[in-house]
């Protein structure tokens, strides 16, 4: 699967509002066929940071979203509302979806 994890940093006047701006965005990816995951956090240490985490089957899904009209419309839409570019780790990963932290499990 190709695992991407992006930090998005909004501008402060609009990190409230940030869930609902990227709304359609968010649920156009989700409804992908090659979409695993697409899932925003907030930062706990910064309250205008968030952090994307998103999954696709492959490389060809990944290709597929960015090549979709949603994608094309987020790049218009939503970097109107960042502080800068966002960062992001991009990999692919022998798997094709999450495994336990065995570190910590929990027993019950």
């Amino acid at each position: 699967m190709i695992f991407i994890t992006a930090k998005f940093r909004v501008l402060p006047e609009h990190a409230e509002a940030w869930p609902e701006i990227s709304r359609e965005f968010t649920e156009a990816t989700r409804a992908e066929p090659g979409c695993l995951w697409f899932d925003w956090s907030r930062s706990l240490d910064d309250e205008n940071e968030y952090v994307l985490v998103e999954a696709f089957r492959d490389g060809e899904a990944g290709a597929a979203h960015v090549q979709s009209d949603h994608f094309k419309a987020a790049q218009q839409k939503l970097p109107q509302y960042l502080v800068e570019t966002p960062r992001i780790v991009n990999t692919t990963v022998d798997q094709d979806g999450w495994s336990e932290l065995g570190e910590m499990a929990v027993n019950r």
